[in-house]
């Protein structure tokens, strides 16, 4: 089947994320990283040398397939974002000491799978957020973000320059493809940079893409960088920023407080406090807001192989009935609330390790609906 996308501003985004696919995360797909020290894609390359080829190209192209694009838009979902990493475009990035003796140990051809992604969803009605996940040097110390326990991105100006280059040229390289909703400028950059470089690289990024996309067909979004909204009141203002679209995550299983809250208190939370922070966002910020990442996962042992216990948490005594009614019961406060928001995207579309985490699993579960029509 063949859709026509209309580009508006202030489309409405029901979307899931792409991740572990063109950025390595080991809890999501440990198969790729069995029988290595590594703990992220830069050790992975790095550890394996030439032999990260094959293996990561076979990765690419069965991880995510054009039947997964078919599946989403059949079910209503009208939206991916999809995590890159600086190295999309190839052997151009900065040198970091965690490369050892190989300059650019990177595989090279992500940019082509990324090209397949855009003919796929353009096939079939799907819009495309492309989100840079991983900078240069590491913006938080994840392995999402590239390097493990390296958040060196601000502290050079080698590191900022390749990311605004690597965002003008994925602007310039999608521009006039219609799947293109809009470009994330960074995912998740760590609480202690300063609120005012992490400001001033966002203006800088915005213009950059801006010299290809124009504001009245690709949005612009930034995350919050885990500090209040209220960071950002006046930020961005009109008419110098237009289409520009504020991102915020939330999980309720990393903080020990969470961890330790029964199934009411997690829903409480998912249709209380989260509304009201919702309502809160909407009066007072003058941008849209995207709930970029969201999950059913409420087990900080399955999500960080590296995370200290104890692990307990609200789901492990509970037999399957109770199980499935909690889960659908904690799908649908989250919904109801980011609903108010002008898009959600789910983390993440597939892992191999746990349904919780997975959007096919969980609609397949009938923890999350059928149709998102």
């Amino acid at each position: 089947m063949t859709n026509t996308i209309k580009q508006t501003r202030g489309t409405k985004l029901r979307g899931v994320n792409l991740g572990g696919w063109l950025v390595l995360e080991k809890w999501m797909t440990p198969s790729i990283f069995e029988g290595l020290d590594a703990a992220d894609e830069t050790t992975f390359c790095v550890e394996l040398g030439d032999r990260a080829d094959s293996v990561l190209k076979a990765h690419w192209n069965n991880f995510i397939t054009r039947d997964d694009f078919v599946w989403l838009a059949e079910r209503g979902i009208n939206a991916v974002r999809i995590p890159v990493g600086h190295w999309i475009f190839g052997a151009d990035y900065p040198y970091h000491h965690v490369y050892g003796d190989n300059p650019y140990p990177f595989v090279h051809g992500g940019i082509d799978i990324l090209d397949n992604a855009f003919d796929w969803a353009q096939e079939l009605g799907l819009n495309i957020l492309i989100d840079l996940h991983a900078a240069s040097g590491c913006q938080n110390g994840f392995d999402n973000g590239g390097i493990k326990d390296v958040c060196e991105w601000h502290t050079q100006e080698a590191y900022l320059e390749h990311s605004l280059s690597v965002l003008e040229r994925l602007a310039q390289r999608y521009a006039h493809r219609p799947a293109l909703h809009g470009i994330q400028v960074l995912n998740e950059p760590r609480w202690d940079i300063p609120t005012d470089y992490l400001k001033n690289y966002y203006s800088l990024a915005y213009h950059r893409i801006r010299k290809y996309c124009s504001p009245d067909t690709v949005t612009v979004v930034f995350h919050d960088g885990f500090r209040s909204f209220r960071d950002y009141i006046g930020f961005m203002p009109a008419p110098e920023f237009e289409n520009v679209v504020f991102d915020i995550h939330r999980y309720q299983c990393f903080d020990r407080v969470d961890v330790d809250s029964d199934i009411y208190t997690h829903i409480r939370k998912a249709s209380g406090e989260w509304k009201s922070e919702a309502d809160d966002i909407i009066n007072e910020l003058k941008h849209p807001t995207y709930l970029g990442e969201w999950s059913l996962g409420l087990d900080l042992q399955v999500v960080s192989l590296w995370a200290q216990g104890p692990f307990n948490h609200a789901l492990e005594t509970m037999d399957d009935f109770q199980m499935n009614v909690a889960y659908r019961g904690y799908a649908a406060a989250q919904l109801a609330t980011f609903e108010k928001y002008l898009g959600w995207f789910f983390w993440s579309y597939k892992t191999e390790t746990t349904p919780a985490w997975c959007f096919r699993d969980c609609v397949n579960n009938g923890w999350l609906p059928d149709s998102f029509c």
